[in-house]
């Protein structure tokens, strides 16, 4: 499937833009933008698709999207009938990546929504009770206009930083900006296995990387980024063989030994395991 680039006009420069819908069925393609991009549900079912991840969406979702960032929503199929009076209701905030200034993200008050903001680098999906209670900031959003909605969004970016229960979607391959680079080790050791997952990776040779005894490295590694080494380069691979499903170029087994893998049930058991559907059913969702 082709991801197309989507380009959004601001009228007369405006810093955000917000539109409430309410229509038959979403119709926009698999895209993306550069812009940040919050979308709450109000009324509706399908399926959603942000990068690798496919899963329901329904009314009450709220979910959060970083720049350039590939998605699209799929609407159940009673929403395309041409009898159906079933209709979907949203409201989507839309933000350029270059609101928000580098210099503003060095005072502390902004802290938190710096990290909102990098950690939707791989989308984010809220808890029912959590776009619950922040529903009427999101309608007050909608109704607002100028200086004020600029105000209200900032005060609802800063709610959305300081939630607790939500859950990243897209896999480890997109994610870009959550580990702290500023360790030289850890870098050197990313870049490593991201140029390397494809192939056999070895303990010892990624521990070499880093100047440090394997038993060392492994909580090292874990401290860093919150998985083992293994769990680490499965993502990498079960990403890839995501994106490469997407694509459609290649088959299955193509795909699993494309991405690293040495045996296809292997790769069926592993990928369903994080995918949560096997690698047939998820390229029938891009391609049916």
């Amino acid at each position: 499937m082709k991801v197309m680039q989507e380009y959004i006009d601001f009228p007369l420069r405006a810093a955000m833009k917000v539109k409430w819908r309410k229509m038959p069925h979403f119709t926009y393609p698999w895209h993306f933008h550069s812009e940040y991009e919050i979308l709450y549900i109000i009324e509706g079912s399908g399926t959603s698709f942000v990068a690798d991840n496919i899963e329901q969406f329904n009314a009450g979702d709220l979910a959060m999207l970083g720049s350039n960032l590939p998605h699209f929503w799929r609407s159940d199929e009673k929403y395309h009938s041409p009898n159906s009076e079933e209709k979907i209701n949203y409201i989507v905030i839309q933000f350029p990546d270059d609101l928000f200034r580098e210099s503003l993200f060095e005072y502390p008050e902004f802290r938190a929504i710096k990290e909102l903001l990098d950690r939707s680098s791989r989308g984010i999906r809220f808890s029912s009770l959590f776009s619950e209670k922040v529903a009427a900031q999101i309608v007050n959003i909608a109704q607002s206009s100028g200086f004020e909605q600029v105000i209200l969004l900032l005060q609802f970016l800063q709610e959305l930083a300081k939630a607790q229960d939500y859950r990243l979607l897209a896999g480890e391959l997109y994610n870009l900006q959550r580990h702290d680079f500023t360790d030289d080790r850890l870098t050197r050791v990313l870049h490593f296995l991201t140029t390397r997952y494809q192939q056999k990776v070895e303990l010892e040779q990624v521990a070499e990387i880093a100047h440090l005894h394997p038993s060392a490295f492994c909580r090292f590694f874990k401290e860093k980024t919150g998985k083992s080494l293994t769990a680490y380069i499965t993502d990498l691979r079960i990403s890839y063989a995501c994106k490469l499903l997407i694509e459609g170029k290649l088959s299955v087994s193509q795909v699993c030994f494309e991405c690293g893998f040495n045996n296809l049930s292997n790769f069926n058991r592993t990928f369903k395991r994080l995918a949560k559907m096997t690698p047939t059913a998820y390229f029938q969702k891009f391609h049916e």
